[in-house]
């Protein structure tokens, strides 16, 4: 073993022990006997105020949410957890190789989604969602290559864990296991958010991209600084929504940043933020509703045209359709029995009671009439009434 490996592996034990013996053991379960180089490309220590952050403006939505008790996923090549802007609930490594990240990909997506927000610190970058919670799945260390069944894992993985978002900023081929996994996800109510893809110099043709050519995925475009989709965006898969994606920042490994970074793949975790930032202020919403929001809500969406995501009004906006779709239930019908019936009618009691009815009526006419006859009977000494003759004639 040489002096390198020897330094390499030590670094990756030193980190495994730091994360503790829980997410150590899954964070590295045995590192293989060749494993890859992990020499990220280095970042810088300043960072600038981001044209993405000012153009979604989404610290707009933070007095109302900032995606607390939200968790996202994101399965791609790892995260440094040493960034100070970054901090992770959870981190499995499912290559064996390193429990951190060697490309830089993963992290910068990690910060777009939530880096923490330090403007009191003077440092204008933070994520969408920076209360969101993070679990990192790392399922390569190439940025474009991989092992698709691994991707298949991550994303259940995933799911099993409990994330509400999973972020996708790899593109991969249509596979099987990975429409298998996408399809698990989406049936645990999981919104997945995936790169569209990007248009590979090599050939210039465009391909879908997968997973975010499935029905059901969140499929992010990029566009630029003009609001014009770039010309690395893929078209040829499904576009749901466009966001920033050329000459992004973000956070870096070894505690760094960079300005320069262009792809859906940094375009997606912009989505993945406000994703998270609609589940925290709406959790009664489901991840069809919730990736509806975020279509129709987008500036400039129009039929099948995406447009770009729009968080605050992602967040806000009353939907007439939604309001119908999740009033309160009408109540159920009351069961049987709950409500007595009424008892059979008592025919004799009322036969008694219509009886002594009558006799009262009979004895109040009885009383009217006395109430006449006896004042004229006193008038007249009790003496009958003289009757009338009539009169003969002649007389």
């Amino acid at each position: 073993m040489t002096g390198r490996r020897r330094g390499i592996l030590s670094g990756a034990l030193a980190l495994t022990l730091a994360l503790g013996p829980a997410t150590a053991a899954e964070a590295a379960p045995a590192l293989r006997d060749d494993p890859p180089k992990c020499e990220p490309e280095r970042g810088g220590t300043k960072v600038g105020d981001p044209w993405g952050q000012r153009r979604l403006n989404f610290t707009a939505v933070w007095p109302i949410t900032e995606g607390e008790g939200v968790t996202v996923a994101i399965v791609d090549t790892g995260v440094d957890p040493r960034h100070p802007q970054l901090k992770l609930a959870k981190q499995i490594d499912l290559t064996n190789t390193y429990p951190f990240d060697c490309i830089g990909h993963g992290t910068a997506v990690a910060g777009i989604i939530a880096g923490a927000d330090m403007r009191q610190l003077k440092i204008p970058f933070a994520g969408v969602a920076p209360k969101a919670r993070l679990i990192s799945i790392k399922q390569t260390n190439q940025t474009d290559k991989g092992d698709v069944g691994l991707l298949a894992k991550g994303i259940i993985q995933a799911a099993d864990l409990g994330a509400q978002v999973v972020n996708v900023s790899i593109q991969a081929h249509d596979q099987p296991d990975l429409k298998a996994a996408v399809d698990y996800a989406l049936a645990k109510d999981v919104v997945i958010v995936a790169a569209a893809g990007n248009i590979r110099k090599e050939d210039g043709v465009p391909a879908p991209a997968y997973p975010a050519a499935y029905p059901g995925v969140l499929s992010v475009g990029a566009t630029g600084p003009d609001g014009k989709v770039t010309d690395f965006s893929n078209s040829s898969a499904p576009v749901s929504v466009l966001a920033p994606g050329t000459e992004i920042t973000s956070t870096w490994t070894g505690s760094a940043y960079r300005q320069d970074l262009s792809g859906t793949s940094y375009a997606a975790p912009y989505v993945a933020g406000v994703a998270a930032l609609v589940r925290a202020r709406h959790p009664e919403l489901d991840n069809v509703r919730v990736r509806r929001r975020i279509e129709i809500t987008a500036d400039g969406a129009s039929g099948k045209t995406p447009g770009i995501v729009n968080p605050l009004l992602a967040v806000t906006k009353i939907l007439p359709s939604e309001v119908v779709a999740i009033a309160p239930r009408q109540p159920a019908a009351l069961p049987s029995g709950i409500v007595s019936k009424a008892p059979a009618p008592d025919t004799e009691t009322i036969n008694r009671s219509v009886g002594v009815a009558m006799i009262a009526m009979l004895a109040a006419a009885l009383v009217s009439a006395a109430g006449l006859v006896i004042p004229l009977g006193r008038r007249r000494r009790w003496k009958p009434g003289r009757t009338a003759v009539p009169s003969e004639p002649g007389r």
